[in-house]
């Protein structure tokens, strides 16, 4: 128990579960759009579970540090490029991820052809298996970077922990807020796309630097947040001014 009292610790604790949080952002956002999809009633449930899966998934991984460890090590190589496990999956997670943004965008602006007069749900448990593929590749990429900066596997459980308990208690106003906004939802897939196009690019070793992307994702909202206020503003009731009431107001001072 002398770990608890090292500073270090604590602060290498709380620095990963700043990091998760910051990493958990865009599973949150892909979680709210596929559970905005689904009935009223469940999507609170899918959001849960969602991240259940997401917390389950990171701890197995993270008790499994060898293997994860291990898929770092190159299988294969094309035209001179050395593909690992972890860059397969990241591979295939980015194009599934592009793949199914497209297809959001494309039902967001086109529709469901053939039920214009009706909304077909989708499954409970399609939503479910689609969170849980992305939860995959999100949680290996979230364990490799807690791999990299702490030594703890306690430390970095226990942060996995507090950042998916963080996750779930805001899911909730994160996924309202992004189904009541369209623009809001539109950008937010299309950062999913923007990180599917970095997911790819990490599985070609092509590293890029993430600060760059979160900065401009914020940037983004921020000037997205900036375009709802202004049109908040113009949207707010207008009280007619009726000339007659000048008038009256006027005839009844002449009076006095």
């Amino acid at each position: 128990m002398e770990w608890l009292a090292d500073p270090q610790l604590w602060i290498a604790f709380l620095t990963l579960t700043v990091l998760e949080l910051v990493l958990g952002i865009d599973n949150i956002v892909f979680i709210s759009i596929l559970a905005g999809k689904l009935p009223p009633e469940q999507q609170s449930r899918a959001r849960y579970i969602g991240l259940g899966l997401a917390l389950m998934m990171r701890v197995i991984l993270l008790f499994s540090l060898t293997w994860v460890i291990g898929l770092t090590a190159p299988l294969f190589a094309v035209f001179g490029q050395e593909i690992s496990g972890r860059d397969l999956v990241l591979l295939i997670g980015g194009l599934f991820l592009l793949a199914k943004s497209t297809h959001e965008i494309h039902g967001s602006l086109e529709g469901d052809e053939g039920h214009k007069s009706a909304k077909i749900y989708p499954s409970f448990v399609g939503v479910l298996i689609q969170i849980a593929l992305l939860d995959i590749v999100f949680s290996l990429d979230s364990v490799i970077t807690a791999v990299g900066m702490v030594d703890n596997l306690w430390i970095m459980i226990g942060a996995v922990v507090v950042s998916i308990v963080f996750m779930m208690a805001f899911a909730g106003s994160i996924g309202a807020f992004v189904q009541k906004h369209p623009t809001i939802k539109m950008l937010a897939l299309s950062f999913l796309i923007l990180i599917g196009v970095t997911l790819i690019a990490e599985g070609l070793d092509q590293h890029i630097p993430k600060g760059y992307i979160y900065f401009a994702m914020a940037f983004s909202v921020l000037v997205e947040i900036l375009n709802l206020r202004l049109r908040k503003a113009k949207t707010a009731p207008v009280h007619l001014h009726n000339p007659y009431d000048d008038r009256d107001e006027a005839k009844a001072l002449q009076m006095e």
